[in-house]
């Protein structure tokens, strides 16, 4: 058997009975191997002292994912994310300062489809047109067989957006989707995504928008500006603040991310209340 180990609980975590958090305990069973699997760079140490202590409770310990380089040759649903989550390309043909996945898993590449209902690619509008339209109709016929809401939330890049998806996109009535507004020529492509939208009637609600701020140079007043002009063209922001190879943060931005990642905060402040994309 194969246990599979997490430095940290997510919302994409699998649950069943092979799955454990941190260190193990006394009524730990004995495994034949055990899979450390690690996200984030900044639990690197946390994860190789765990590997020390899961010795004991299996012949094989291995560390591997993101963390560690790990490219995503494969995707096995229900693995190492919760079932429904469904990663279907990796790579991105993208060259950003702040991101890593070029850098670790080079350019755009299509995976066999799993069914699911969040869609958790880095950059599926940069995939082919026909695989695009596979993975909506996954997503389509997923809805109905789980009776589930549909979520992309790996993020779509405005710049590529396109009619048909849009068309796709009305039909799948997504719980939420998200964009990104990383850096200024980000701007513009978000602003006609959001007229897009407006078209086809896509809720304002679920419309969402990772925006990175506390980056070297930023300023609250510059990231706060960024906000608001996300909700102007048609998004909900959600505030990223950005880390380093090393997990390191700057911390006094963190109660600007708390507001500036609550829609229910920004709602009560008068803060969303726009319906159109107005310029």
């Amino acid at each position: 058997m194969i246990a599979r180990i997490f430095p940290r609980r997510t919302k994409l975590t699998p649950i069943d009975n092979d799955v454990f958090i941190g260190y193990p305990d006394l009524l730990t069973p004995y495994y034949d191997q055990v899979d450390i699997s690690v996200t984030f760079s900044y639990d690197r140490q946390k994860a190789e002292q765990m590997a020390v202590m899961w010795e004991r409770y299996a012949d094989k310990v291995c560390i591997g994912g993101v963390a560690y380089g790990d490219r995503g040759d494969t995707f096995i649903a229900g693995q190492y994310l919760k079932f429904g989550a469904v990663i279907t390309s990796r790579g991105c043909p993208n060259s950003c300062w702040f991101c890593d996945v070029p850098d670790r898993e080079g350019d755009i590449r299509e995976l066999p489809i799993v069914e699911g209902w969040n869609l958790l690619d880095s950059n599926i509008l940069a995939c082919s047109d026909e695989h695009i339209s596979s993975v909506f109709g996954m997503l389509e016929y997923s809805k109905h067989k789980y009776h589930q809401s549909i979520e992309l939330t790996g993020g779509l890049e405005a710049k590529r957006l396109q009619d048909w998806h849009v068309n796709w996109l009305k039909i799948l009535h997504p719980k939420q989707l998200f964009f990104a507004y990383d850096t200024e020529d980000d701007y513009d492509p978000l602003f006609f995504a959001g007229k897009m939208l407006d078209k086809a009637e896509i809720p304002f609600n679920s419309r969402r928008c990772y925006v990175l701020c506390g980056f070297n140079g930023d300023t609250k007043g510059k990231a706060e500006n960024r906000m608001l002009r996300t909700i102007e063209v048609g998004f909900i922001p959600m505030a990223m603040v950005y880390r380093n190879n090393f997990g390191l943060y700057d911390y006094t931005w963190s109660k600007f991310q708390k507001y500036w990642t609550r829609p229910a905060i920004m709602r009560a402040e008068g803060l969303l209340r726009r319906t159109k994309c107005l310029r």
